[in-house]
Parts: structure tokens; C-alpha cells; sequence
């Protein structure tokens, strides 16, 4: 099997769908799989392969994450026509991604796609709502000759049927455990850091308005004055709200700036809880690296996160528009320290069940029946 894969964003890119598809290029790599992947260039460093290819490119004005990237379409041809693949995996909505919907019907290849982000729901905390009709037509549009759109989680996939999407596939994700796990020393990360309170809260993720931060920030300055004294808050990553939330931050929170997986992982096992307000995640794999890390969470009950927090079990789903529920989840996770502990034993557990193996033996035996579904009809034609 030879897989083509066009992307608008791919490593050294921080995101979720760039270390998704990180991840499944070492698989295939490991599977000893061929594959041709096409991305537009970054502004980090760029790991050499003869697998990649780059194309000069410009960040996108609402998901700087996602470039525009100035495809060479007479090298994207000739790729192609050298490498001959049996299907084409679609993973961005941009012109990358356009360019492979372009060639698997130029050169009647299997097409199949993947839905990482929903759009439509950051547009309202840029007021661009108006967009909303459009943005689901060209979606519409974009995915309507892929044989199968996979989705990362059953929210999604559930939002999209309403929306009238078909074939529909959920593509989940999984973790590393090797990496996240609870068993770094926590006393070098609290050194690090000049942590005195008995109890820490992590946040990991962009700082940007879709992560719905103002409410952490609320939460953190509405626990009971005794309680916010004993709190320490590590806020991990960067974007454009780092310097707002710093000048409102309480004395009792720390900001790290971005760091890599392997930097953030001993924070994870360092902390009582994992603290995650978004609403506009399709899967939420921080939520996923937290839990292997051994630790609840409290999060929105929103979006693709209510399928890895079970609700009282691993963590606390709260109503996103009620800080309340948030601030009681806080408080009770804080003060039962039976329940913080086995919330973060269960989440454990069901983090070591979320495989990348599986996960990725899954989806290629999706793309190998795609591929035997079009030859057999191509032959019936």
C-alpha cells in the first residue's frame, strides 16, 4: 500500500493534528509502509526526509497553526506520477488540501479525509459568526467526494451527521505511555519552578481566546481564599493572550511558555489535577496525556474531551458557561484526597487502553478496504 497524505500543517508544528500525523508517519515508517506526505513549509526547525514535501507558505490569520502554503503544483504532478499511490489521505481544509482533492480526481486515486478542527466554533470568539453559513458550505463542499471522512471522536462525528456529512469513520487517538506516565519525581519540578503550596493545577494548550481562558482565570481568583492559598497554577504553552493573562494572573500561577512533550510530561505527574475550560477541541489530546499521567481533570462538557473524561469517574464535566461547577469540582477534587487519587488511577487505566498501535492498525485497515471497494467498482465500470 502507498499512501499519499496532503496537510497544511505537519512538525515541527505544535498542534494536534501535526503531531497526529507525526505519529502516523513513524507507524508507517515502522510498518516499513510507503508513503509521500506534502506540507507547507514552518517556521521551526525542519526535520530532513525524502518523504516530506515543503512549499513555501503564510500563517492563517484565525489558526496560525494551519498555513497557506503556495503549492508547486508541476512538483506535486510529477511526485505523484513517480510514486503512484493507492490512496490519498486529505487532512486540512486549506490549499494543500485542495491540491490533493485536485489530484485524486485528476489521477483517480481513492480519496479519503480527516476532520481535526471545527472552524465554525472559533469564530465566535473572534465575532466572525456571520461567517458560520459559509464556512459549513465550503466544508460541505471540501469533503463531499471522500470516500470516508474520519472524525476523532463520536461529539464530532455526531455534530457533522447534523450538519448532513456522510461517511462518516471515527479515527481516535492515542498516547504515549512511555512519555506521560506518574512516576517522574515531583520535587525537581517544584524546585523548578518555586512551588510552596501543597497543591498544583496544570493548564496545556495555546493561549488564545478559543481556549475559553477567561474562565480559568476566573476560577483561579473565585476559590475560597483558603484554598487559593494552598493552590500553585502552572499554565503551559503560548499565543497572543500570554501577556493579558500574565498582567491578571494571581501571584500563585506560573506561566512556562511553550516546552516539548518531553518537558511537559513531569509537570503532568507533578500535579493534583489537569484544569481544561476549551469547548472547541474535536478529541483534546493533552486530556488524553494527563490522564496517563495518573491525574483527574476537570473540563468543559464539550466537544471530543466527553469522550476521554468519564463524568465522577476520571474527572469532572462542568457546564461551560457556569464557573460554579468548575469551582466545586476544584474544591472537592482538593479536599477528598481518596477521590482525587482514584479518579487519577482510573484515568490512568483508561489511558493505557488508548494505543497508538491499535489506533493506527485500524485506520490502515480502513484505508486497505477504501482501496478494495474503488477497484472493485472501477472493475465493475
Amino acid at each position: 500500500m502507498k499512501i499519499a497524505i496532503f496537510t497544511d500543517t505537519f512538525t515541527p508544528d505544535v498542534n494536534g493534528v501535526a503531531k497526529t500525523l507525526k505519529r502516523l508517519t513513524e507507524h508507517l515508517r515502522n510498518e516499513h509502509i510507503s508513503f509521500q506526505l506534502f506540507a507547507p513549509d514552518s517556521t521551526g526547525e525542519k526535520p530532513y526526509s525524502l518523504n516530506v514535501h515543503r512549499f513555501m507558505s503564510l500563517p492563517f490569520f484565525l489558526y496560525p497553526q494551519c498555513r497557506l502554503a503556495l503549492p508547486n503544483m508541476l512538483k506535486i504532478r510529477q511526485q505523484l506520477q513517480s510514486f503512484k499511490p493507492d490512496i490519498i489521505h486529505v487532512a486540512t481544509p486549506f490549499n494543500v488540501g485542495l491540491c490533493g482533492i485536485h489530484y485524486a480526481k485528476k489521477f483517480n486515486v481513492p480519496l479519503v479525509g480527516s476532520y481535526h478542527t471545527d472552524f465554525d466554533q472559533y469564530l465566535s470568539y473572534y465575532d466572525l459568526e456571520f461567517l458560520s453559513p459559509l464556512v459549513w458550505k465550503y466544508m460541505k463542499w471540501f469533503h463531499r467526494s471522500m470516500k470516508t471522512i474520519f472524525v476523532p471522536s463520536q461529539d464530532t462525528k455526531e455534530t457533522l451527521m447534523r450538519r448532513g456529512f456522510s461517511n462518516l469513520s471515527i479515527w481516535s487517538r492515542g498516547v504515549d505511555h512511555r512519555l506521560f506516565h506518574p512516576h517522574y519525581h515531583k520535587k525537581n519540578v517544584r524546585d523548578a519552578y518555586h512551588i510552596k503550596e501543597p497543591y498544583v493545577i496544570t493548564y496545556v494548550g495555546r493561549l488564545a481566546p478559543e481556549k475559553n481562558l477567561e474562565l480559568l482565570m476566573n476560577v483561579a481568583q473565585a476559590l475560597p481564599s483558603k484554598l487559593q492559598d494552598n493552590v500553585h497554577w502552572l499554565i503551559i504553552g503560548d499565543g497572543p493572550m500570554k501577556k493579558q493573562l500574565e498582567q491578571k494572573a494571581p501571584r500563585n500561577m506560573s506561566f512556562t511558555g511553550f516546552l516539548k512533550s518531553k518537558e511537559i510530561a513531569p509537570l503532568y505527574a507533578a500535579s493534583d489535577l489537569f484544569f481544561f475550560p476549551s469547548t472547541t477541541e474535536t478529541f483534546g489530546n493533552v486530556v488524553l496525556e494527563a490522564a496517563a499521567s495518573g491525574i483527574p481533570t476537570v473540563a468543559a462538557n464539550a466537544g471530543g474531551v466527553k469522550s476521554i473524561v468519564k463524568d465522577r469517574k476520571t474527572g469532572f464535566l462542568c457546564d461551560p458557561t457556569t464557573p460554579d461547577e468548575f469551582i466545586k469540582a476544584v474544591i472537592l477534587l482538593l479536599t477528598r484526597h481518596h477521590d482525587r487519587l482514584q479518579m487519577g488511577n482510573e484515568a490512568r487505566h483508561y489511558a493505557l487502553t488508548q494505543t497508538w498501535d491499535n489506533i493506527f492498525a485500524n485506520l490502515l485497515t480502513q484505508y486497505e478496504e477504501t482501496i478494495s471497494v474503488a477497484s472493485t467498482t472501477s472493475k465493475l465500470a
